[in-house]
């Protein structure tokens, strides 16, 4: 039996998120629907969320407004939907700092926080560049690298050199330098326990946006596309993209996606009362199924 439930679970959706922006090269292409959302893990007296989101207040408001974000709810009622709290969680592992993957961090009152620590330092340096440097803060809100920094001051922001096995167990994170940000992450999921895992997921953050990414839409002769906005090296992301699907075998249904619409053909779902999708990628022995 699986070691961790998993369930991916969208929170908001931009409805015109222009296609250039999640596959490099798809200019006056339109636009697609981009879902938001983080995933929860729990099992092994654990209850993990990778990422936590953004918070419909303050600086975030006008992130959500510029982005038109749409249909967002607190995390007080997604969790709901697969009967946990806020307050539950232990651990958030956050993957890199941009808003919607970092801007919640005042919405879960008793977790701790696990982001690269070259991640935190770098957006830091960012904030403290001449003004004309402002595009590199598109997507950073640096309410929440204050925020962030007061947290590691109190014990609850801590930050990982490099990769790391078993950050908590059969849970793993590996570093992807200069891709879409200086120092995002990615989760490795062994879900049996063992080291040579039979049974691996891997959370990709935004290195990935899109299946397309993988394959560029050509199964039978895969070409790797970036994702259309990065901060970093494109080059750096077509490899780290290679290196995400070695990690489950080239097994792209075990790749699992944030921003992915398609996420939802390959798992046990459902349409929660919101009208966000709740996807069941695992259930460990004992937790009850909530599709």
């Amino acid at each position: 039996m699986p070691d961790y439930s998993i369930w991916m679970l969208e929170f908001a959706w931009v409805p015109d998120a222009p296609a250039s922006s999640l596959i490099y090269g798809r200019h006056n292409m339109g636009t697609e629907k981009l879902p938001y959302c983080y995933t929860l893990l729990k099992g092994r007296g654990k209850t993990i969320l990778l990422d936590c989101g953004v918070n419909y207040a303050s600086h975030g408001k006008e992130f959500m407004d510029r982005f038109n974000v749409q249909n967002w709810f607190p995390p007080k009622d997604v969790l709901a939907e697969v009967g946990c709290t806020p307050e539950e969680i232990t651990d958030v592992i956050l993957t890199h700092a941009h808003f919607d993957h970092m801007g919640g961090l005042e919405l879960f009152p008793n977790a701790t926080f696990h982001i690269q620590q070259d991640e935190l330092a770098a957006w830091v340096s960012i904030m403290a560049l001449d003004r004309r440097f402002r595009w590199l803060l598109t997507a950073t809100d640096t309410g929440d690298m204050l925020y962030a920094v007061q947290l590691a001051r109190g014990g609850r922001m801590r930050g990982i050199d490099g990769n790391v096995d078993n950050l908590f167990p059969g849970i793993d994170v590996r570093v992807a330098r200069d891709t879409h940000t200086a120092a995002s992450q990615y989760v490795i999921i062994r879900n049996d326990g063992k080291t040579s895992s039979d049974d691996v997921y891997t959370y990709t953050g935004d290195l990935l946006y899109r299946h397309d990414n993988m394959h560029g839409g050509n199964l039978e002769d895969p070409v790797y596309l970036p994702v259309g906005l990065a901060f970093g090296s494109q080059t750096n992301l077509v490899f780290a993209t290679h290196e995400i699907l070695k990690t489950v075998g080239f097994d792209i249904s075990r790749v699992l996606t944030p921003h992915e619409p398609g996420m939802t053909k390959l798992y046990p779902n459902r349409t929660t009362k919101n009208g966000h999708y709740l996807i069941e990628v695992a259930l460990a022995e004992g937790q009850q199924s909530y599709v």
